[in-house]
């Protein structure tokens, strides 16, 4: 039973597999912290998502027809290992090993063919936990995260984005020529008047602002003539290499031993990858190797909790809150020429977990959870075109000796969500299983 009421919610987190939360695809339980004995957990997910979109009846006839936008989103596994040591009754270490960002983009149908996007990570945490008195415990350590990442973004999408971006320089070209030639009849006037130091001010502003208008004006043209002519490629492609980066972890817990009561408040902090990007696009001449993207991967608030209502019986669950408003992918020569990011989100994200488990026998236990993240109604980006979660979770766990089976299912239907260019994504779902072997010592 004691069993049971400790690691029910380390069950929850495994089946949790099928994620909206931006591109979050696993998380540290830091309740494993609090379980008996040592421990070490070998964990693996997998997850089959289901989401495509409608094309516009504009973008469909670019497209060569094609209304669908076919399932855009590959499958993916996740593999974990944790493992416990009790030090001494007051002092434990644990050690976490997983896979907590991902991407896997690939649009195979209509005008977005061709569209994909890659991100592959690896976690290693190490976090002391401390019992201050039977009833208060502190945790803190810290996390190192190995990333990479690489897109293609397709001719006419990029054609298009380029195009944009020749409007919007034009038309800044044309209102600095305007304040030019307002200034230069300023300057005339002054002159006019006999105040030749003010019209020589005014004179040298107007050139200043008349050059620069002939800059962006140069540049409108360069970068529109590239977008209309059909004859080279404007297919864009980048790659960030590998690179690895340290966070921060701290917590505090509050337990009532008794009745199974636990509640944490956990923090991860912010980590800025700095990857060495190579970029190429044939249309524009661009062929670098070594530009620096900064990506920041967010800080996390969560608060977990648990407790006992009724004998065998454990409510638990978790309001985190992640900060992927700041997670934006902008590599300099993308933005150079199109004036904007490759992607990247717009708002923070809280999500709500909420489940009960159940102790049949000493040895056998389930449970079901429900979770829930808010959608926005913000334009989404292509490559997560998602807003907003329900899912619903169910397993159970064996317990042989001193080895326990864990394993879980989870149905998402993901929210529904509008890009920039009108594609909606509707009626969209996720399926995740999640298995774990725990072995004590």
């Amino acid at each position: 039973m004691t069993r049971m009421m400790t690691s029910v919610f380390a069950l929850a987190v495994t089946a949790g597999a099928a994620q909206a939360d931006g591109i979050e695809r696993s998380t540290i339980d830091y309740g494993f912290l609090f379980t008996p004995n040592d421990q070490l957990q070998l964990s693996f997910s997998h997850v089959k998502p289901e989401l495509s979109g409608k094309y516009t009846p504009e973008l469909t006839a670019a497209g060569g027809g094609e209304s669908d936008t076919g399932n855009m989103l590959t499958d993916y596994t996740n593999y974990g290992l944790a493992y416990k040591n009790d030090f001494t009754e007051k002092l434990t270490f644990g050690l976490f090993v997983n896979n907590p960002y991902g991407a896997g983009a690939e649009y195979t149908q209509g005008v977005y063919a061709g569209l994909t996007a890659e991100w592959d990570s690896d976690q290693v945490a190490v976090v002391g936990k401390y019992r201050l008195t039977d009833r208060v415990s502190v945790f803190a350590g810290a996390r190192y995260v190995e990333s990479q990442a690489d897109i293609a973004i397709p001719d006419l999408l990029v054609r298009s984005a380029v195009g944009r971006n020749a409007q919007s320089i034009g038309a800044e070209a044309q209102a600095l020529g305007a304040q030019a030639q307002t200034l230069g009849a300023e300057a005339q006037a002054a002159a006019q008047a006999g105040d030749v130091a003010l019209a020589q001010e005014l004179s040298a502003q107007a050139q200043a602002l008349g050059a620069q208008a002939q800059t962006l004006g140069a540049r409108a043209q360069t970068l529109g003539a590239a977008a209309q002519d059909f004859g080279t490629s404007m297919k864009y492609d980048a790659s960030g290499s590998r690179v690895g980066d340290w966070g921060a972890i701290l917590g505090v817990a509050y337990e009532i031993p008794d009745i199974a009561l636990r509640v944490a408040l956990s923090w991860q902090s912010e980590i800025t990858h700095s990857f060495d990007t190579s970029e190429s696009l044939a249309g524009l001449g661009i062929d670098t190797d070594g530009g620096d993207t900064d990506v920041k991967m967010p800080q996390v608030f969560a608060l977990d909790f648990q407790t006992g209502v009724a004998p065998g019986t454990l409510v638990f669950g978790q309001v985190k809150w992640t900060e992927w408003s700041k997670w934006e992918v902008r590599t300099p020569q993308y933005e150079d020429v199109t004036g904007g990011a490759v992607t990247g989100f717009d708002n923070d994200r809280t999500t709500w977990r909420l489940g009960v488990g159940r102790a049949f026998t000493d040895d056998l236990s389930g449970f079901a959870q429900v979770t829930y993240e808010a959608p926005n109604g913000d334009v989404t980006s292509r490559l997560a075109p998602r807003d907003g979660l329900v899912s619903l979770g169910v397993g159970g766990q064996y317990t042989m000796d001193n080895m326990t089976l864990r394993g879980g299912l989870e149905y998402a239907w993901i929210g529904d969500a509008e890009d920039a260019s009108g594609v909606k994504f509707e009626d969209n779902t996720a399926l995740g299983v999640g298995l774990s072997l725990t072995v004590d010592f």
